[in-house]
């Protein structure tokens, strides 16, 4: 196996896909739904494409076709818009209690978890990603829909006391659910994102139309067979699959959409905000994100060598916070780098399924091609690239875990996305400079902080312009806080309380009194 940056590693191959699953012996119920032509969920019905129309399921680590999607249609997506509509405003959801959306929701995490190894084990396959990591998704996605099924007894509004206007009245204001959202889904983390949109939208009462990712719908159609068993109401969630080129700007600018909430890149982002706000449809953006890490000469190396690691390389770098401009102060550059560098080269890639494997393949071929660009990129701008590149092997998608230093703001692998296991590297000297250097950046999703110095974790977490910021750990997430970013990362907020506020309308309602 030859690598074109010289990367000496080893993964195991497979002929075919089935040879792949028989080899860690995933089971009958598994390989049978992947068998399936799926089909689009619409009003609680499974029906083809209109047109026919179907795309493959490319499975990551063979390269070949494991599965079959529906390609749906603008015709198709109309029909689940009606469906959806219906079901907010007359239809068996519009009279459900909030205590009775709390019981379907606290149903539907039971099913998750009833199914929690079948669903860890079609995502692992569909994204790539190791089992363990799959797990973790899956966990999340559990917790998601228990913390949001609380909150659907809990949405009130709030009376009003005068404050300048004279007269007999009562004031007092409603949180009524916005109505009918079009939700789309990345990729990397499909079943777990579903949750962060549908989690609030379900407990406040809205219905949904969902266009997963093109490449990774396979969890949210078996997680539409449980929402089915869970009871969950005709047309409350429904689901379109196939090419975002067709069904994602189409939904974005339906006039029967009432709010848009979207994961992905900053340029589609920017896309659907545009298509969105022709009808004035609400919207909420998740986007890009260049995460800068700070390490300073008071911190834990040891445990921030292996936190910058993880922040970087998890989900092969295929997140949208990961920690990829790295900044480490002058007095332990060198010391840093060297150990960082030996853990990269620690991280065993292969197969999902393999519970050896630290690190799988990109999603896809066209993720594969466009993170290797960005490698040669890097490479011809100057910057050196201590440990990794991509496998070059003609028929896997593997890139190791790379590693850039002598890196400068003006790169282009500095200042764009890669979405891959790619860190870029400098040093800074003062901690004004660490801040001016991770604030040059035209994205802030999140940030994170290395270091002992409680005065200075304080003051950085004020003067950083990002979403989340972490401290002396990487990407903690938790359905109780909120999660969006600042600047070109987006704007609105997926989880927490806060999330409530962008999947309802408040309304002020004022009584005269005689």
């Amino acid at each position: 196996m030859t690598s074109l940056f010289n990367t000496e590693t080893t993964v195991k191959t497979f002929q075919n896909p089935q040879a792949y699953l028989d080899s860690y012996n995933v089971s009958a119920g598994v390989q049978k739904f992947l068998a399936r032509q799926h089909e689009l969920f619409i009003g609680n019905v499974w029906k083809p494409a209109s047109d026919g129309g179907t795309v493959p399921v490319i499975e990551p680590a063979t390269g070949q076709q494991v599965s079959t999607l529906a390609n749906a249609t603008v015709g198709d997506l109309e029909e689940a818009v009606s469906a959806a509509r219906s079901a907010f405003e007359s239809g068996e959801w519009a009279t459900q209690t909030p205590l009775a959306r709390e019981r379907m929701i606290h149903r539907l995490a039971d099913l998750i978890e009833e199914n929690f190894h079948e669903l860890a084990t079609l995502e692992s396959i569909d994204v790539g990603k190791p089992l363990s990591e799959a797990e973790m998704d899956i966990q999340g996605t559990i917790d998601t829909y228990r913390y949001f099924a609380g909150w659907a007894t809990k949405i009130t509004g709030r009376s009003g006391e005068p404050a300048g206007l004279e007269g007999n009245y009562v004031a007092y204001t409603r949180k009524e659910p916005v109505g009918v959202i079009g939700v789309i889904v990345p990729w990397n983390f499909p079943l777990q994102t579903l949750a962060w949109k549908l989690g609030a939208a379900l407990a406040v009462g809205c219905t949904t139309v969902v266009k997963p990712p093109e490449v990774t719908s396979l969890t949210t159609l078996r997680f539409a067979e449980l929402a089915l068993e869970a009871g969950i109401p005709a047309g409350v969630i429904n689901i379109l699959t196939g090419k975002g080129s067709t069904v994602g700007a189409a939904l974005a600018s339906h006039k029967g959409i009432d709010k848009v909430t979207f994961t992905g890149s900053t340029k589609t982002g920017m896309s659907v905000g545009h298509a969105a706000l022709e009808n004035m449809t609400r919207m909420t953006l998740e986007l890009g994100g260049k995460s800068a890490v700070l390490v300073f000469d008071d911190c834990d190396l040891d445990k921030a060598v292996e936190e910058v690691a993880f922040g970087i390389f998890f989900n092969a770098g295929q997140i949208c916070d990961a920690g990829s401009r790295l900044y480490v102060q002058d007095s332990i550059y060198d010391e840093f780098m060297d150990k960082l560098v030996a853990n990269a080269r620690s991280w065993k890639l292969g197969v999902g399924l393999d519970p050896e494997t630290m690190i799988g393949p990109l999603v896809s071929d066209a993720q594969y091609r466009s993170v290797t660009a960005m490698i040669k990129t890097g490479v011809e701008e100057g910057a050196t690239l201590l440990c990794g590149g991509p496998i070059d092997d003609g028929i896997t998608n593997y890139v190791a875990p790379s590693i850039f230093g002598d890196c400068t703001n003006k790169m282009t692998v500095v200042r764009e996305e890669i979405f891959g296991p790619v860190l870029v590297a400098q040093r800074f000297s003062t901690q004004e400079e660490a801040l001016a250097l991770a604030n040059d950046s035209e994205y802030g999703l999140a940030a994170t902080i290395y270091s002992q110095s409680l005065n200075r974790v304080h003051q950085l977490s004020k003067s950083l312009k990002a979403g989340s910021v972490y401290v002396n750990a990487q990407s903690s997430i938790d359905p109780a806080m909120p999660f969006g970013g600042y600047k070109k990362s987006g704007f609105g907020r997926d989880l927490g309380a806060e999330q409530l506020d962008y999947v309802t309308e408040t309304k002020t309602v004022w009584i005269t009194l005689p």
